[in-house]
């Protein structure tokens, strides 16, 4: 298959068409080294194997023996290592019960219900898991760590559902199910195929992980259900928000737009970061055009055009802003209670509550709703019949109904992605008979944004399909080299559209070519 990589350096626009990578055997260790949105994608595009690092692994030994060497012999009650869960935190446990409660809280608390989650983002749960696991605060065995590494590493991915989790304490529910193949039990993928844990347990030749005092508690709290989903959604939303610049230029093209909206003095006056490399980035994208260096234009143009700076800056900026939060969250330790060998402490507190990343992925999901919502304001426009373009962008309109109906299915997936934009983050409910008084709904927020996210794919698909159609009744003007290259490949998977024809299967094709750009780390994140 190929792949389109597009990038830019300094104001040059390159275009380059290569085979899609095979799949590396290269090793990630996991260590105390800054874990960052550009590694979390280096890994699982070129399918690195994850191992401990020498530092991680005495991290884990570390706080596992202290753990295990401060409850000899000790009657003195401690959260979750030997007490009940939740509002039974003043029941205590026996010695020779603490692995029987550790494993009755896994099984207990597996009670997901809804769709499946999708395997991109299991892989991510796993990844952030063992991350946070590693830092040594923890005081699980290395053998548990070790086996969802294998989890990992032979691509053995725990059956895991959507709903369950109210992002406090943690994500129990999808956590929970995360872990249970650990213990011989629950469901897991292997290849394409749902089978049962302990049917590839006994393939693999690896026994049930017997866990200690304290485990399950460790792998049950945390944040990595809405972490996941979040680093997945934040790797979507910085390729749409650059795709979003791109398609928007060749609407721009395709209307035949005014160019002085984009000049830098303008940018310059309101130097809001994400709108000044929204203006700089469309100047490029543009750069060569015959049709914006032309004078034949309105002196105004549609606020979907003329304010593209603005509106796709703000989405870049709340893109920054959330992705500052999840760098914190994804190198931080999310479970409870927290060991601290140096000092000789143990505290229960409540780092597992989701409300930092509840908030961001509201904002997250707002702003990408709007990037749906400008374009397809765009394409209204563009099949309005305006600019000397024909009604519906086609050939004898009325015998062909063109690009009528298009326009409507954005505006319905847009008016959806307003309603999933309503934040999760503003709610709370009362559970665990009132100890877990104040929940993030975080989990909620992170299942909606990701169903925003893939919205947005779609809405820019049936923009792309209408600009590009609208640029051909621009001949013979041309758009920039760039630009004109792009629709080059484009064309060579969606042709022009002479008279009526199944238009689903082409914006299908549209996304599957969208979804085909590689785009250099550098420029999503920069």
């Amino acid at each position: 298959m190929i792949v389109v990589l597009i990038f830019l350096k300094s104001l040059t626009l390159y275009c380059i068409f290569i085979p899609q990578p095979k799949p590396m055997e290269e090793t990630h260790y996991i260590s105390s080294d800054l874990l960052t949105l550009s590694t979390i994608k280096d890994i699982l595009e070129n399918h690195k194997k994850l191992d401990l690092s020498e530092e991680a692994v005495l991290n884990i030994k570390k706080a596992h023996h202290y753990l295990h060497s401060k409850i000899k012999d000790n009657e003195t009650p401690i959260y979750g290592i030997n007490t009940g869960f939740g509002s039974l935190c003043d029941v205590e446990i026996s010695a020779e019960h603490l692995t029987k409660l550790q494993e009755n809280l896994v099984m207990s608390h597996a009670c997901g219900t809804g769709d499946l989650v999708p395997k991109p983002i299991i892989k991510i749960m796993l990844l952030l898991k063992i991350q946070s696991l590693s830092y040594g605060y923890s005081g699980v065995q290395l053998e548990t760590v070790q086996r969802l590494i294998d989890f990992y590493n032979h691509a053995i991915l725990p059956v895991i559902y959507e709903q369950g989790s109210l992002g406090a304490s943690g994500d129990l529910a999808p956590l929970a199910h995360l872990s249970l193949p650990l213990l011989g039990k629950g469901e897991v993928y292997q290849g394409e195929t749902i089978v049962s844990a302990d049917a590839v347990l006994a393939e693999k030749g690896w026994k049930p992980i017997q866990l200690g005092a304290k485990e399950g508690l460790a792998l049950l709290n945390g944040t990595q259900f809405m972490s996941a989903y979040g680093v997945h959604c934040l790797l979507q939303s910085f390729k749409l928000s650059y795709l979003a610049d791109l398609i928007a230029s060749i609407s721009i093209d395709a209307f035949n737009c005014n160019m002085s909206p984009y000049h830098p003095l303008v940018h310059m006056v309101r130097p809001h970061r994400g709108q000044v490399k929204t203006a700089s980035q469309i100047l490029e994208f543009l750069d060569g055009s015959e049709i914006a260096a032309s004078e034949n234009k309105k002196v105004q143009d549609p606020y979907s055009f003329r304010c593209v700076p603005q509106v796709h800056g703000a989405s870049k900026d709340t893109l920054n802003f959330v992705h500052r939060t999840f760098k914190t969250e994804i190198n931080s330790v999310t479970d409870n209670p927290n060991i601290f060998v140096e000092e000789d402490l143990i505290i229960s507190g409540g780092n597992f509550h989701g409300q930092p990343l509840a908030l961001v992925m509201d904002y997250l999901a707002i702003a990408m709703a709007e990037l749906g919502n400008i374009s397809e304001r765009r394409t209204y426009q563009l099949v309005s019949g305006l600019r000397d373009l024909p009604a519906f962008l086609v050939n004898n309109p009325g015998l062909n109904s063109g690009f009528m109906i298009p326009q409507y299915t954005a505006a319905s997936i847009v008016s959806q992605n307003k309603q999933w934009a309503t934040p999760a983050s503003v709610d709370s409910i009362v559970s665990s008979n009132g100890q877990e008084d104040h929940v993030s709904m975080g989990a909620n927020a992170a299942t909606k944004c990701y169903k925003v996210i893939q919205n947005i794919l779609t809405i820019l698909a049936i923009e792309l399909m209408n600009a590009s159609q609208a640029l051909e009744f621009r001949r013979p003007q041309k758009t920039s080299p760039f630009l004109e290259s792009f629709l080059v490949s484009y064309r060579q998977e969606v042709p022009f559209v002479a008279e009526d024809r199944l238009l689903s299967a082409d914006i299908h094709t549209t996304m599957d070519f969208l979804n085909s750009f590689v785009i250099e780390s550098e420029l999503l994140f920069e």
